[in-house]
């Protein structure tokens, strides 16, 4: 859908034209009025010919051109039969304010009828329930609140969240909006249609994102069209904790998804995850600065400049929290510095030049300069508090301190931040100055180190991030109607499509029982195999390392008789050896298809520690993702451990996400699945198929050519 007659209309109407103070309509003309918007705006009300100097029409029919937007500021009964009339007028958009629709019980009724008019008309439809969109960039303001126009900025920002919307347009923080999009309900349009418009707008360097669901495969496209251009996003996700998915639900009338998988698509896409509203503006302002052309990318090697001894150590605190180091400086670099500094400072990182060289512009260019030209520093960050009420000592003062940085920031081949040790030390309008300096200036020491954390991440891989969109549209997703396999049948489908499972077969009766274990050897376990039963341990539904006849029979009784019970079957199997114990799940059921990697057995959900990959995903990059994961060290070897076989993981997730993928499925869970030196296989198995079929998937990648050895 085109979105052009929403976002930049050249005309407008406002249905429920008032002069009444407070009212989103009376509002929305005086904001169209101080932003400045050059063209034609009428009012629609029936009792009015004329409100705030603008000329009122009886209805929609009534107005003497097809305006390109439509503003909806009437009760929730009257909206669909207004969208029809726009739609049959010809109009392009509209923005409805109006509340009482899918967020309420009993409105899904009334929304449908909205959505069906404004899709029958093709009418591009923000809301309803939302606070509407501010443009500054082009002088639109279609907003129900009030709004101080602002000059227009490289930041965009679409908010599920009127109220967080609202209140990023007042904020004080150096940072300025190109568009603004409060989404309400999202009848019509989601976050990821604007997402994929704001890729296209000229100006638009960052997009800010505060979302309450996860925008499914269309959301991947737009994060795809970003990384083409460059444009970095920053998103915050509400709804993680059952009491957070509530709220979200009830109030924008939409599903949580499942959180992880969702982070894991956000950083496969090198986009920033903010932790709350304040963290979000930031992230967005920041990455809107561009990295000056230099030979030094950003990077984990950070620099930290302060003149206090508090405020070194708490950055160094804090860099650590987020994964990154602060490199001993060079001997090359301390020379310099102890040129440059007074007697009493000590040349290190973090580096306190002390109070003494405040103010002195060229020594403080010089000092940032050093530190940037160490081989072992990708960014430098200096922290900058500016207190209110300055006099005109002080003023001055300040003014060469900033002088000095971005002097600095000049002159180093690695790119330079500042910012404040409280959030709000740092002056608009100083900060404003800085970011047109190239330098960004960020609220809060905590918040500066994950905006410097951020910078440094690589923007997302476009081909793959589409690539990961198609296959999410072909997935099965019917987590409710889903229908389990048995173990058995489970483990036939993945023994066929070349996925090692321990050996073992379905076993009728007692005799062939015994026969199963001289058949496999050793010693063997008798298991319950139903497709009602998930988890066995609890029923009891297990026997291991039964070694003699009399162990089996005995055991197949009693297993088999639960078999009766729950329409299953007995399941002998070879005892595998000891070996490391992981979880490997492939899920089609989240806002992409996507691989869960984690220690297995027992302590899966004690540790809760899990790499997530989105599919498609080959055996290379699971690999790397597992030698990055916070249990590695548990793979590679600890304390006297040996290494297992990480290259066998990796083949068995991979060739397990395809499977996924080919055959439609909705989850395939190994749990555990056993990795020794050489090899892997899995030992527990099981299959989830969608209640109706599923659509036909894409062609995944080429098989792993093995997957032990």
């Amino acid at each position: 859908m085109d979105l052009t007659r929403l976002m930049t209309p050249t005309s407008v109407a406002v249905v429920g034209a008032n002069d009444r103070p407070g009212s989103y309509a009376y509002q929305t003309l005086v904001n169209l009025g101080e932003i400045g918007f050059e063209g034609p705006v009428w009012g629609v009300n029936p009792k009015r010919s004329e409100v705030l100097g603008y000329e009122c029409v009886p209805s929609i029919a009534d107005l003497p051109i097809a305006v390109d937007a439509v503003v909806v500021a009437i009760p929730a009964a009257g909206v669909p039969e207004v969208i029809e009339q726009a739609g049959v007028r010809g109009c392009g958009a509209a923005v409805v304010y109006s509340a009482g629709f899918a967020e309420i019980a009993g409105g899904g009724e009334l929304q449908r009828q909205l959505v069906e008019a404004a899709r029958r008309h093709e009418l591009a439809l923000c809301g309803p329930n939302c606070n509407g969109l501010v443009s500054m960039h082009a002088r639109v303001c279609l907003w129900g609140d009030a709004l101080t126009p602002r000059e227009p900025g490289p930041v965009a920002f679409v908010s599920q969240s009127g109220n967080v919307a609202i209140n990023a347009l007042a904020t004080r923080r150096g940072l300025r909006f190109h568009t603004v999009v409060a989404s309400g309900n999202q009848a019509v349009l989601g976050a990821a249609d604007y997402l994929r418009y704001l890729a296209d707008q000229d100006g638009v360097r960052s997009v800010a994102m505060y979302l309450e669901d996860d925008g499914g495969p269309d959301f991947c496209e737009g994060l795809a069209a970003c990384a083409e251009r460059g444009i970095r996003i920053a998103v915050l996700k509400v709804g993680s904790s059952p009491a957070g998915a509530q709220a979200a639900a009830a109030h924008s009338a939409s599903l949580a998804g499942d959180q992880r998988v969702f982070r894991s698509l956000i950083e496969e896409a090198g986009a920033a995850w903010a932790e709350d509203a304040h963290e979000l503006l930031e992230l967005a302002k920041t990455l809107a600065v561009p990295v000056r052309t230099s030979p030094r990318a950003p990077g984990k090697g950070l620099a930290i400049m302060t003149c206090s001894g508090g405020d070194s150590a708490q950055g160094a605190d804090e860099a650590a929290q987020v994964g990154l180091t602060l490199p001993p400086l060079s001997p090359a670099t301390r020379a310099r510095l102890a040129e440059l500094l007074p007697p009493a400072a000590t040349a290190a990182n973090p580096l306190d030049y002390t109070s003494m060289i405040w103010g002195e512009t060229e020594a403080l260019a010089e000092l940032v300069r050093a530190l940037g030209e160490d081989p072992g520093v990708d960014q430098v960050l200096v922290f900058y508090d500016q207190l209110p009420g300055l006099d005109a000592a002080g003023v001055d003062s300040w003014r060469a301190v900033r002088e000095g940085i971005v002097a600095g920031a000049q002159r180093s081949p690695a790119p330079t931040m500042v910012c404040s040790t409280l959030p709000d030390l740092i002056d608009d309008d100083d900060a404003w100055w800085f970011a047109q300096a190239g330098v960004p200036a960020i609220s809060g020491l905590r918040t500066g180190l994950h905006c410097t954390a951020a910078r440094a991440t690589e923007p997302g891989d476009a081909t793959r991030l589409r690539e990961i969109a198609a296959f999410a549209r072909a997935a099965a997703r019917s987590p409710e109607n889903g229908a389990w396999l048995g173990e058995h049948e489970s483990k036939a489908l993945l023994r066929a499509e070349g996925i090692p499972v321990v050996a073992g077969q379905a076993v009728e009766d007692e005799d062939a029982a015994v026969a199963a274990l001289r058949e496999l050897g050793g010693s063997i376990a008798l298991k319950l195999s139903a497709a009602a039963i998930q988890h066995k341990s609890e029923l009891g539904a297990l026997e291991l390392d039964l070694r003699s006849e009399a162990e089996v029979r005995l055991a197949y009784g009693r297993i088999a008789a639960l078999a009766a019970q729950h329409d299953g079957v007995v399941l002998a199997e070879q005892m595998a050896p000891p070996g490391l114990e992981l979880l490997v799940a492939a899920r089609s059921t989240a806002v992409v298809p996507a691989l869960v990697i984690g220690i297995g057995g027992v302590w899966t959900e004690l540790l809760d520690r899990v790499a997530i990959v989105p599919l498609p995903a080959d055996a290379e990059r699971i690999e790397r993702v597992l030698r990055g994961a916070g249990f590695a060290p548990l793979l590679t070897g600890m304390r006297g451990t040996t290494a297992v076989d990480v290259p066998a993981a990796a083949r068995l997730a991979a060739r397990t996400g395809e499977v996924l993928l080919e055959h439609g499925l909705v989850e395939i869970e190994l749990n555990p699945v056993l990795v020794w030196e050489r090899g892997a296989a899995a030992v527990d198995a099981l299959v989830r198929r969608p209640a109706v079929a599923a659509r036909a998937p894409v062609s995944p990648p080429a098989r792993a050519d093995a997957l032990t050895g």
